[in-house]
């Protein structure tokens, strides 16, 4: 095979993935100790590098894949790293990909067998390299699209109830939400389906579940909370 770019260097390619899920009114990082040198030890995020076979979104998809055995993940490209000292051991450019998933849909068997672990993002410890500013731009990231992109469904359970939504914004953008409001705005959309099944497990009085339904909302993509 023809050498055509032999006069300049090479570099590595990785991805990393930063893996939230929601619960008991938390935001929560996936994380684990870091199993190579340099670094070994230290909290880092889930990654893995690009083979030279595979393009970034396969690299992404199979590291998650492999971290929490779902095949059907919300998977979103946060930013490029590449600050020539981030990798104390090679010149590494990595490619960082947010996942939201439903923490009770992960097997907890799977993470023990991995070694991670889930941390609430308000205590999280200081992560290898520029990890921390991957998470902080994910963040960011998905504070900008909150509110045009059902993304926030990829935190709840199927069936949800209003208030569980309503965490969820609330922690996602740091800020209190009018209740009132709120939910008049929610009256609008189509694609939040309101079933006849009730929440006696976090309600006293009982409250209503609702669910996404994608195919009306694929009908007539927008989204405007």
């Amino acid at each position: 095979m023809d050498n055509f770019y032999g006069e300049h260097s090479k570099l590595l390619v990785s991805v990393d993935c930063i893996v939230l899920g929601f619960e008991k009114k938390q935001l929560k990082l996936l994380i684990g100790k870091r199993q190579m040198d340099p670094g070994r030890g230290e909290w880092s995020l889930y990654g893995r590098f690009v083979g030279s076979n595979e393009s970034l979104e396969e690299a992404a998809h199979k590291d998650l894949l492999e971290l929490t055995g779902l095949d059907q993940l919300y998977m979103k490209q946060v930013g490029a790293y590449g600050a020539i000292n981030r990798d104390p051991g090679e010149r590494v450019i990595s490619i960082a990909y947010c996942a939201l998933i439903n923490v009770k849909d992960y097997d907890d068997q799977l993470r023990k067998q991995y070694g991670l672990e889930w941390v609430d993002l308000e205590n999280m410890p200081r992560l290898y390299s520029d990890h921390n500013k991957m998470v902080k731009d994910t963040i960011a990231m998905l504070r900008r699209h909150i509110n045009t992109e059902p993304l926030i469904f990829h935190l709840l359970p199927e069936l949800f109830t209003l208030t569980q939504l309503q965490n969820v914004y609330e922690t996602v953008l740091d800020e209190k939400i009018d209740k009132r409001n709120f939910r008049n705005r929610l009256k609008q959309l189509d694609f939040i389906e309101k079933t006849d099944l009730i929440d006696k497990l976090s309600s006293k009085r009982g409250a209503a579940l609702y669910r996404f339904n994608k195919r009306i909302y694929l009908e007539d993509p927008v989204f405007k909370l």
